[in-house]
């Protein structure tokens, strides 16, 4: 029996790739050389499906010039933004996604950025590995305590949800704002506001955790910061594009914000330049996931959507326009 022909697009950890190569006849990228429009519509000739990852963009231009033997593009995320849906289904081309299974470890990423970015952590390392430090001094390199602060989350999905169970072992106030208020037990006492000015206004951290959509894209910004108290912190681990950068670091950089821990970027990998010359922006390079034992999950979650696809069943993970 032929084994359905699949594209992978970068290279994924050993146990995924085993996996994949065994269910299916898998084109793997060994190097991980990173792939352009072009080199993805060549290789997809004579792929029966695609299994994509963030830094792909499947707009409609390349969907339209994959071949007719492409019935499914399956990605390695929980965010599918980069694929454009709509002009995949208008080519009956099925899209899957992975949620669920990079929960714990992006929550993980939120608290590690609410931490660096309240205690300072981006000029106290660079303090100590430029040999800066000469003594402990009663003032100096202070922060600020997580504890009895008010964390504001901006959509209370899993992420949201778990990020909001780690805050409050740090004694953190939580409140938020999602499309629509979630039942109590979900809330586990969280305060509910109806609007983000509300949110922002009780908010002396706000950590990001909504989809990246038409009505979120550019929401921090000049105006919305303003509602934010004097010397809040931001957190983003949810996508580049809801920030808008120039606002964000004005305000970093006037010290009407605190701090920023930022894991993702508009037009990542190259970040707006300024962020690089704030001592109280405190970045990472997308780390979310990036935890082995999430990022095999991520693999075997897309990995079961094509298998069940190429069975006849419906995929568990399938996404609509």
């Amino acid at each position: 029996m032929t084994r359905p022909r699949i594209l992978v697009t970068r290279k994924l950890p050993s146990d995924v790739e085993a996996r994949a190569s065994a269910h299916f006849d898998a084109s793997l990228n060994g190097g991980d050389t990173l792939p352009t429009r072009e080199s993805i519509v060549a290789d997809a000739q004579g792929k029966d499906g695609l299994l994509v990852t963030v830094t792909d963009r499947i707009d409609a231009e390349l969907i339209a010039a994959l071949p007719a033997s492409i019935r499914i593009i399956s990605t390695f995320s929980v965010g599918y933004d980069h694929i454009d849906v709509a002009a995949a289904a208008a080519r009956g081309i099925a899209v899957t996604n992975t949620p669920d299974v990079l929960t714990d470890a992006t929550a993980e990423i939120a608290l590690l950025l609410m931490l660096g970015a309240a205690r300072n952590a981006t000029s106290s390392i660079a303090t100590l590995r430029e040999g800066r430090w000469k003594n402990w001094a009663p003032t100096g390199m202070l922060g600020t305590e997580l504890s009895g602060k008010r964390l504001g989350i901006l959509g209370l999905g899993r992420i949201g949800r778990a990020t909001a169970s780690r805050a409050r072992a740090f004694g953190m106030e939580i409140h938020y704002h999602s499309r629509q208020r979630l039942s109590p037990e979900l809330e586990e006492g969280a305060c509910y506001h109806a609007d983000t000015a509300s949110l922002f206004g009780a908010s002396d951290i706000l950590s990001i955790h909504c989809a990246s959509t038409p009505q979120t894209r550019g929401l921090i910004n000049r105006e919305t910061i303003a509602n934010l108290p004097e010397g809040a912190i931001i957190v983003n681990t949810a996508r580049g594009d809801i920030v808008d950068d120039d606002a964000l670091i004005e305000a970093l950089a006037s010290g009407r914000l605190g701090a920023a821990g930022l894991d993702v970027f508009n037009n990542e990998p190259n970040l707006h330049p300024g962020y690089l010359n704030l001592s109280n922006a405190f970045l990472l390079p997308h780390l979310g996931s990036a935890t082995l034992e999430t990022r095999n999950a991520m693999g075997f979650r897309a990995l079961e959507n094509l298998e069940a696809f190429f069975r006849g069943n419906p995929p568990r993970d399938l996404v609509s326009a």
